[in-house]
């Protein structure tokens, strides 16, 4: 259930922290299907061209956890889910086997988000 949930949505809210614990949350969309499930422990996507600041993959150098927040406003449903996260840059095939079919976004990067814990209401 949640696999499918998480497959649907067209954005998340992505948080990260800095080594002093300063927040920064950042917005991520694509298609439904942008979130792909590696397994059961770990979400990926490509991490499209954005706004060039480069605060969450900074943050991340400095600290990998992270907390992925996912809404959907129609059926007035939402899902926490905490872990880990890292930047993979330069690997062109899971950047093409992340890449939504027929996106015409450019990818940048892809991120990886290991699940350590999650919550729905």
């Amino acid at each position: 259930d949640l696999a499918q949930f998480i497959s649907q949505q067209r954005s998340v809210f992505l948080a990260t922290a800095n080594s002093d614990g300063q927040p920064y949350i950042q917005h991520r969309g694509g298609p439904p299907g942008f979130l792909k499930i590696l397994d059961t422990q770990t979400i990926a996507f490509a991490d499209f061209k954005g706004n060039r600041q480069f605060i969450t993959q900074g943050n991340l150098e400095d600290n990998t956890k992270a907390h992925l927040f996912l809404i959907d406003y129609m059926l007035r449903r939402r899902v926490k889910i905490w872990g880990t996260a890292k930047i993979v840059e330069g690997n062109a095939e899971l950047v093409t086997k992340l890449m939504p079919e027929g996106y015409d976004a450019r990818p940048e990067q892809v991120l990886i988000f290991t699940v350590a814990a999650w919550d729905a209401n």
